[in-house]
């Protein structure tokens, strides 16, 4: 049976958009991925980074991984302390402070080249649609809004973390970009007005509002930008156990059909309640990826683009 035919007997109705691009990029993956054979009785610690363990999708994907892969051993996902995505990739790149051993993140080529990418966009490539978070009182900026051009003119400036690839892909496409080292300062700068549109992904802007808890912010209802922009697990340059372990589990439940629940469970609402087939699309390319991660993040985009009907204008 081939990877796609295994892969689409478990899709669900409601949310086939990332199970397809999964499918496409599994099968060259599972040839040449390490398998465990004998048990271990050993148990281990993975520290996650913060934000990523208080986000109930991403902490829920490394323990399914986990979970399909007991031959490993015995684990435990522990919370890493306050690190800023900057620190937090600098403690994985060095490998040896124990301070994350996990951290999900967009990918970028440099990002790659000093860590492990376990290269499954963990979302379906979602990260790389994003809506803007504002102030209601911004919203009649956005009105005529029609394509890029648009977006340049009308000056809307863009908030994001410092340490974010996103900020430079926005820079590269002509949009002006505020940004700052930590993510919960953004949503202070966004009510002080340093900038109109904080720009999150469609995977993760309902939750963050859900615990922002902040009735002055709302999601800007009709536009969706969006750029080729994977998002990998990510360790330590010389962590390989932990990579195949995260890659084999992964697979598994791709093939197994608990990856295809895990996408329902977590991203299904966000494509339903944010009407993301009714929005203008600005297109926007990514010159930071591989040429691996490009492909994957184009696959994805396309895909994604495709089934939900949707057009950049």
């Amino acid at each position: 049976m081939t990877a796609f035919k295994a892969c689409t007997g478990h899709w669900k109705p409601i949310f086939r958009i990332a199970v397809l691009c999964f499918c496409v990029i599994a099968s060259p993956l599972s040839a040449g991925t390490p398998t465990v054979t004998k048990l271990q009785s050993t148990s281990r610690d993975y520290v996650l980074w913060y934000r990523n363990f208080d986000s109930p999708a991403i902490r829920a994907l490394v323990e399914l991984a986990l979970q399909k892969t007991s031959e490993y051993g015995d684990f435990q996902v522990i919370r890493s302390e306050a690190l800023s995505q900057g620190r937090a990739l600098r403690e994985l790149t060095i490998g040896q402070s124990h301070l994350v051993d996990i951290a999900n993140v967009a990918t970028s080529a440099e990002r790659e080249s000093v860590m492990i990418a376990i290269p499954f966009p963990v979302d379906g490539g979602l990260l790389g649609f994003r809506v803007c978070v504002v102030l209601p009182e911004s919203l009649p900026k956005f009105a005529n809004i029609e394509n890029l051009e648009d977006f340049r003119a009308s000056q809307v400036r863009i908030g994001q973390g410092a340490h974010w690839p996103d900020a430079d892909v926005l820079g590269a496409n002509g949009i002006p970009v505020v940004s700052h080292s930590r993510y919960e300062i953004l949503f202070r700068m966004l009510q002080k007005e340093r900038f109109e549109c904080f720009a999150r992904g469609v995977s993760e802007v309902l939750y963050d509002l859900e615990m922002e808890q902040n009735p002055d912010l709302v999601i800007e209802p009709n536009l969706l930008i969006a750029y080729p922009m994977p998002s990998y697990l990510f360790v330590a340059p010389d962590d390989q156990e932990t990579a195949h372990r995260l890659q084999l589990g992964i697979e598994r439940a791709i093939y197994d059909g608990s990856f295809s629940d895990f996408l329902e469970s977590y991203y299904a609402r966000a494509v339903k309640d944010l009407n993301l087939e009714q929005r203008v699309v600005i297109a926007l390319e990514n010159p930071l990826l591989s040429e691996e991660s490009r492909n994957v993040g184009h696959r994805t985009l396309e895909n994604l683009r495709r089934r939900l009907n949707i057009l950049s204008r």
